[in-house]
């Protein structure tokens, strides 16, 4: 098995709406990590998120916007021999992307935002009260770096091909 990096912007693409989750890193101003799970949402080369209002993670990201966000799917545990520890490995496919947090403050534009973020999740069309709109915090996060690897990827490059070929048809989301 290897590790490959991918740049192919489907293959990025593909793993991030595949995701159900994605990993929101950022640094406070005593440069500690902070890193929680999060809900999020993609449209061209944009990753949205939301919270509350307010709290530790918003003081953070008010102090300092730049954010590392890590998406990663199909992980399992392989492994060439039972009874050697060294021969046991995670795949999986992962996506870390590095950006800016804006705030997106236009009530019409929250709602746009959030549409996509529920798009993740589900096929059904919501709407949004005011109130509700006014108490989330949506999040906007250009993409400015990405990269992209699968490890424990195997050598044959026939299985290769194929489960790429698979991981770019992924549907319902």
């Amino acid at each position: 098995m290897q590790t490959l990096n991918h740049t192919d912007k489907e293959v990025i693409e593909a793993i991030i709406l595949k995701a159900n989750i994605c990993f929101v890193g950022v640094v406070d101003q005593n440069n500690k990590p902070y890193v929680l799970p999060m809900n999020y949402g993609y449209k061209d080369n944009v990753i949205y998120l939301h919270s509350a209002p307010e709290g530790r993670l918003i003081d953070i990201v008010n102090n300092n916007p730049n954010i590392c966000i890590t998406f990663s799917i199909d992980n399992e545990l392989v492994f060439q021999h039972p009874e050697v520890a060294c021969s046991y490995r995670m795949t999986s496919k992962s996506v870390v992307a590095m950006g800016q947090v804006q705030w997106i403050e236009d009530m019409d534009e929250k709602r746009e935002a959030l549409n996509i973020l529920m798009k993740t999740y589900s096929d059904k069309l919501f709407n949004y009260s005011d109130p509700a709109v006014r108490n989330v915090k949506m999040w906007k996060i250009p993409i400015d770096e990405v990269t992209c690897k699968e490890f424990g990827a195997p050598h044959d490059e026939y299985r290769l091909k194929r489960n790429l070929d698979e991981l770019k048809n992924v549907s319902g989301k």
